[in-house]
């Protein structure tokens, strides 16, 4: 395994999946690769936002006001960034997508010709799982790659 594709929200649990993520690809001698898929606006403004790694970029925008996603295009790069400052690797490749969660990490994972997709499994019960699924469960189904799931249940609350 060459390249490891490392999927990123911005709930707190990232940070543990990207060390984690990190730390496999080391072992593996990979190429590490960090992506974020942004979504529409109002999944930025939730009230369980927390700074993530230092990064507190989501909170300073006015989502609302926004008109397009370039915003939130350059936030999750400055995110990714910050994400790669606290991994000290320079070398790690940055991507940023637009859309649905589970196609954009389908789609970087084609593009950069990734060996292993990880990601976190939220744990979603009930409605929510019903109304958002899960994306984890979404990219299993149609990814052609291995994957590594990392639980993030517990960390939610």
């Amino acid at each position: 395994m060459k390249k490891v594709l490392i999927a990123l929200d911005y709930d707190p649990p990232a940070q543990k999946i990207a060390e984690t993520g990190y730390a496999l690809a080391k072992d593996l001698q990979a190429e590490v690769v960090l992506l974020h898929v942004v979504a529409e606006a109002f999944y930025y403004t939730s009230s369980n936002y927390s700074p993530i790694m230092g990064y507190e970029g989501f909170n300073n925008l006015d989502i609302v006001a926004m008109a397009n996603v370039g915003e939130l295009r350059n936030a999750a790069g400055d995110y990714l960034n910050k994400t790669k400052q606290h991994l000290n690797d320079s070398s790690i490749q940055t991507i940023v997508k637009e859309g649905d969660f589970a196609g954009g990490i389908l789609e970087a994972a084609k593009e950069v010709n990734a060996d292993v997709i990880v990601m976190g499994s939220h744990g979603r019960h009930g409605l929510d799982k019903v109304l958002l699924g899960s994306v984890a469960e979404q990219v299993l189904h149609k990814s052609e790659i291995p994957m590594f799931i990392i639980p993030t249940k517990k960390m939610d609350k």
